[in-house]
């Protein structure tokens, strides 16, 4: 399936690695020009050289947090200013600190978090859709977490704040529809990164078991008995992305091979 992604003009937030990382390579792989923002430059850099080594796309990289709107205006200024415009968003923002609810006893904990985990996406998504109107296309996709549907024992804020981006979201796709602009998320189940291998053995600590053995306690509740790869994950964002998703729009979309157990 032809995704019609060549060209195309993408940013995407913490994108050094992990989901974000797997998400711009799976759009350098069909074509598109990718520019990626994250904290650690280093890693940034060398995911940058891996993307334009492998794929012989355009590849721009910006080193900045997150939290801060001035430096997301950056590299979104800069990257329309580079590319002559952002086609595509995806937002991806860190996840906090593993805790229960009564364990968050700071009430700067959730105005910091907050800041980094909902006002920066509709911040910036604010400033790119402009561009998408006078064009009368665009994406805007919010990876976020099982979460929303299902809350995670211990994983609090994340519960809690991107449960606030659905709404968010759903609201902006309507606002948008008209104008060719897609507004959807996509939801993780237990995808195999290193943030989940530091949670696991976060919580196999806690529950006094060795990583193996939490682990494969894990697995059993999964109903394929494995994780899902940032691969099998990217290659949603990525069609969502492309010309076949032009009416998937307001969506919460899962790939979580079925874990969660709503329907």
């Amino acid at each position: 399936m032809d995704l019609g992604l060549q060209g195309k003009r993408a940013l995407v937030l913490a994108a050094a690695g992990g989901l974000g990382g797997g998400v711009a390579e799976a759009l350098a792989a069909e074509g598109a020009r990718v520019a990626i923002f994250d904290f650690d430059g280093d890693k940034l850099a060398a995911h940058a050289a891996h993307l334009k080594s492998t794929y012989g796309t355009d590849v721009e990289f910006f080193v900045g947090d997150i939290g801060d709107i001035d430096q997301l205006e950056n590299a979104r200024a800069e990257t329309e200013k580079h590319f002559g415009g952002i086609d595509i968003l995806v937002n991806n923002t860190p996840g906090p600190r593993p805790g229960p609810l009564q364990g968050v006893t700071d009430p700067d904990t959730w105005r910091k978090q907050f800041e980094v985990m909902v006002l920066s996406v509709i911040e910036l998504s604010r400033r790119v859709v402009p561009g998408m109107k006078e064009r009368k296309w665009g994406r805007i996709l919010t990876l976020a977490s099982s979460s929303v549907i299902q809350p995670i024992p211990h994983l609090t804020i994340s519960n809690v704040l991107r449960s606030a981006l659905v709404g968010w979201s759903k609201t902006l796709s309507t606002e948008l529809a008209a104008d060719g602009i897609t507004v959807n998320m996509v939801l993780p189940g237990r995808i195999h990164t290193e943030r989940v291998d530091q949670i696991d053995a976060a919580n196999a600590e806690k529950a006094g078991k060795t990583f193996e053995e939490f682990r494969a306690d894990a697995l059993k509740l999964l109903p394929m008995g494995r994780f899902g790869t940032v691969a099998e994950y990217a290659a949603m964002v990525a069609f969502l992305a492309g010309e076949p998703a032009s009416y998937v729009s307001g969506s919460q979309v899962r790939v979580d091979g079925g874990m969660i157990r709503s329907v």
